[in-house]
């Protein structure tokens, strides 16, 4: 089943996702999330974090193989496994479970590639208050090994959707969701929220930031009420999707 799990498509089919690391596993335990087993190895339960971790799985009927380490280390996606990887069972959020109010923000992740970006993304918007996260097509697996690591844990407490662009733009439609695209040429992030402070009734804003070299895609730029930019100092290209996506959030949350 590891070996399986560490394919996409096994993870879509199954609804179950590989946790590696103990400081992983002990968040997933503190999110009340199933854990359908674990293996560790020889060596796991020999320190005391090890054995305490083993220990709270059994009270929770979790069962526990012990594997070589060069058995353990050949399942891993880590250089340097720390012992342990478990089946977890990732709750599945769907748009109904989104809270949508007046003032809700969220982020969309249009086809950013990179794992490690993605787990960041989830991680900054759980930080910073965004109510929930839409991944759109193109994008990395939200429960891939590695954006599982990055995202330290928020994966299992915020909220995620994986949607097509019609089911997005149709939701966003439904819920009077007022959509801001990041682009290089956009309007100023400080302008922008200058004039939604003054929209009488404005609606949630979700924040729309794309693959980390095309952009976000035109068939989403074609449907956003306003493409903002971050200013930059001048001879800076662009910033990390992630960085960008924590200084938006943060800016349209105080604004």
């Amino acid at each position: 089943m590891v070996r399986d799990l560490q394919r996409r498509k096994a993870r879509g089919r199954r609804g179950l996702a590989l946790v590696e690391g103990v400081r992983l596993v002990e968040e997933v335990l503190t999110a009340k999330l199933p854990i359908k087993g674990a293996v560790i190895s020889a060596s796991f339960e020999r320190t005391a974090r090890g054995k305490e971790l083993v220990t709270e799985l059994a009270r929770h009927a979790c069962p526990v193989e012990e594997v070589s380490e060069k058995a353990l280390a050949q399942l891993a996606d880590t250089d340097a496994p720390q012992g342990i990887i478990a089946v977890v069972e990732p709750r599945r959020w769907k748009l109904d479970d989104i809270p949508v109010a007046p003032k809700s923000v969220l982020l969309v992740v249009d086809g950013v590639q990179d794992p490690g970006n993605v787990g960041t993304l989830l991680r900054t918007a759980h930080a910073l208050g965004a109510v929930a996260t839409l991944v759109l097509r193109g994008t990395a697996d939200v429960l891939g090994p590695k954006a599982l690591r990055a995202a330290m844990g928020a994966t299992f407490r915020h909220p995620f959707v994986t949607l097509e662009d019609a089911a997005f733009i149709s939701w966003a439609r439904a819920h009077g969701v007022t959509l801001w695209a990041t682009a290089a040429d956009g309007v100023p992030l400080g302008r922008a929220l200058a004039k939604s402070s003054k929209e009488k009734g404005a609606g949630p804003i979700a924040v729309i930031v794309g693959n980390e070299g095309a952009g976000i895609r035109p068939q989403l730029n074609a449907v956003s009420a306003q493409r903002v930019a971050i200013p930059l100092t001048q001879g800076a290209e662009s910033l990390n999707v992630a960085v960008a996506a924590g200084i938006l959030l943060y800016e349209v949350q105080r604004g």
